[in-house]
Order: structure tokens, then C-alpha cells, then sequence
């Protein structure tokens, strides 16, 4: 899968937070593998968009709140 991505999540803290939700659930409730949740969580994968979307929906928060990006200094 390459490189690890510069994009960081907080998919396992926002886990925790709602209950101790396992990978499995959450792979579940967004239509993916429990392999790919592992894989997002561990910055080897970056989702699409619209899974993206679809996380921050499970946890209710914003986008930003599970995935930052860091912003660059000219």
C-alpha cells in the first residue's frame, strides 16, 4: 500500500469514546472490511471521501475532527 499518508485520524479515540466501539462495528456500520478500518486507523490507507463522510457520521462530528491534515509552512 505504499508510504503511510500524511493525513492523521483520531478513528481510534473516537472509538473509545462511543463505547468501546470495535473495528468490526464500525467496519459495519460503514459498508467496509474490518481490514480496511485497521488500515485507515493505522495511516496505510486513505478512505474515499465519501467513507470519510460516512465515519465522521458515526461519531457525529465534523470532518475535521476525525482527520487532520498539517498545514505546511512556506
Amino acid at each position: 500500500m505504499g508510504k503511510p499518508t500524511r493525513v492523521t485520524n483520531s478513528i481510534r479515540a473516537l472509538r473509545f469514546a462511543h463505547g468501546e466501539m470495535t473495528q468490526q462495528e464500525l467496519a459495519e456500520r460503514i459498508g467496509v472490511t474490518r481490514q480496511t478500518v485497521i488500515a485507515i486507523e493505522q495511516r496505510r490507507y486513505s478512505p474515499t471521501l465519501e467513507t470519510a463522510f460516512l465515519i465522521a457520521r458515526v461519531f457525529a462530528v465534523p470532518l475535521e475532527e476525525v482527520f487532520q491534515y498539517p498545514e505546511e509552512h512556506a
